[in-house]
């Protein structure tokens, strides 16, 4: 990862490496203005509070969000595996940031941020369900998304791509979809006589009789 370049940026990296290691409510602005070699007032002038810190930390995730999730009620009916697979995406790519609001729940109080990451959670799972949901549908998406998202945070150490794999099966499975068919266990196509291997010969005619 490029190291930030201007002071903003690297006041909001350091704000973000602490609240993960220590808690928001464990770190003070002082603590990251020792972190950063700077003084008090320095990160003042950019940050007047802890608060507009986690919420300017927060924030990209919220409207990625909300990006994510308009443009999928846009283009209704939904592809379930391929909404839960971009949604994969978003979350590994908000990952630091989805781990410190788990790790450290009482964040979400902040601001509101917890009724807004739950409102697009609703909307996540209204798509995924469908319309015409029953109880056990809302229940099984919430399950896929929940699940989803609890991957990216909990096996942060294994390889992305193979956790996002077998995630979206996870998930899939959970709303009652049934898996992709490997290319390697589809049915072969019928052999014509036009795509027969080259040299390959044709047996007569009295001998297909007999």
């Amino acid at each position: 990862m490029a190291r930030p370049s201007g002071t903003r940026e690297r006041i909001l990296a350091a704000a973000r490496d602490l609240f993960i290691q220590r808690g928001v409510q464990q770190t003070s602005l002082r603590d990251i203005a020792e972190q950063l070699g700077i003084s008090k007032p320095a990160l003042y002038y950019h940050f007047d509070s802890r608060e507009a810190l986690l919420q300017s930390i927060v924030q990209p995730l919220i409207d990625d969000c909300n990006t994510f999730i308009a443009s999928r009620e846009a283009a209704r009916p939904v592809d379930a595996r391929a909404l839960l697979a971009g949604y994969f995406d978003l979350l590994q790519t908000h990952r630091e940031v989805l781990t410190l609001l788990v790790r450290d729940l009482s964040t979400l109080g902040a601001l509101g941020l917890g009724a807004r990451l739950l409102e697009s959670r609703r909307r996540l799972i209204g798509l995924l369900a469908g319309p015409q949901a029953s109880v056990a549908d809302r229940v099984r998406a919430t399950v896929a998304i929940g699940g989803l998202s609890d991957s990216v945070v909990e096996l942060a150490e294994v390889n992305a791509e193979w956790i996002k794999a077998a995630a979206v099966d996870a998930a899939c499975a959970a709303l009652g979809l049934a898996p992709p068919v490997p290319e390697s266990n589809r049915a072969p196509r019928k052999t014509t006589a036009r795509a027969r291997a080259p040299g390959a010969r044709r047996r007569p005619s009295s001998a297909r009789k007999q």
